[in-house]
Parts: structure tokens; sequence; C-alpha cells
């Protein structure tokens, strides 16, 4: 049985990245690590997204705001097309992040994520063992493969909020 598996991995996941958004704050989410660091910026009343794709080798360094945005980014495109109203078609990561705005403050970050949290969790719950072979046009893989991914995904980002919070308060000493 992989759902209680995927299931486990997403609530490890989230966990994790939890403890890093209660911790959150906003002088936090945009203090930039190095020069050049991708961060989110306020551009006519949104808050928008250093983002080039493909990504430059090597990329950037990014700020907690960044990283949440990114981590909202992906969420509400993997949802849209996995579950959601785009559901089965194709997803052009650019055009998706050109609508994707950054919450502004750590506050509206915990609430945005968790509420994807819950959309993701309450698609996942409706599933059965049957659904994770279905193939997902968008990622061109089974449906399992999209949990599976999204899992790693949230994983990396909690662990990269880990590093920029220890390199955060170390300069703040």
């Amino acid at each position: 049985m992989l759902l209680p598996t995927l299931r486990y991995q997403l609530d490890v996941s989230w966990s994790l990245l939890a403890l890093h958004l209660d911790a959150l704050r906003d002088d936090m989410c945009l203090w930039e690590p190095a020069p050049g660091a991708w961060t989110v910026r306020p551009v006519d009343g949104r808050w928008v997204a250093d983002l080039v794709l493909p990504e430059p080798d090597p990329p950037p360094t990014t700020t907690m705001g960044w990283i949440t945005w990114h981590i909202g980014w992906w969420w509400t495109g993997a949802h849209a097309h996995t579950f959601g109203a785009r559901r089965g078609e194709a997803l052009d990561m650019i055009e998706h992040a050109k609508t994707v705005d950054w919450p502004g403050s750590a506050a509206g970050v915990a609430a945005w994520l968790t509420r994807l949290r819950d959309q993701w969790v309450e698609a996942l719950d409706g599933l059965t063992e049957a659904d994770l072979d279905r193939h997902v046009a968008w990622f061109d893989k089974p449906l399992s493969h999209v949990i599976a991914w999204a899992n790693i995904e949230l994983m990396k980002n909690a662990a990269e909020m880990g590093q920029l919070r220890l390199l955060y308060t170390a300069r703040q000493r």
C-alpha cells in the first residue's frame, strides 16, 4: 500500500517546514544571504519573485521569501494541473510564475502554505491505490510519481529554509 507511505512522507516533510514557518519573521523573509540573491520584490502593488528558467548554473542563492514563494509556485501549479481546474492541461512554469504572488509577510506565507497543504491533503485523501497509476500529462509520469516528487520538493525546500535560518541567526550575533 503506497498511499500511506506517501502521506507519511508528506507529513514528515510538512512538519519540518512548519518548524521554520513558525519561527519566520518578516525581516528574515527578505534577508539576502549573498549579493545577487533571488528574492521577492514589491512591483506595482504585488510581490513578485526573481526567476529565470532554465536556472543559471550555478543558481543564485535565495531568500526565505523566495523559497516560500517557490513552494507556493510549484504547489499551486501541481495541484491545479493534477487535481484542480486545469487537470490534464500542460503546465508552463514560466507563465504560471507570472500569476503567483508572494503574500508579503511571514504570517501571510504561513497561512498561504498551510492552505495549500490542506488542499493537497484533501486531494490525496480522496485517492485510491488504483488512482496512483493514473498518468499525469504535465508530469508525464504516474500520479504516484507526482506525489513523491511533491514530497521530495517540500523536504528540499524545508532543508533550504533551515540552512538559511542558521545563517541568518549566525549573522545576527
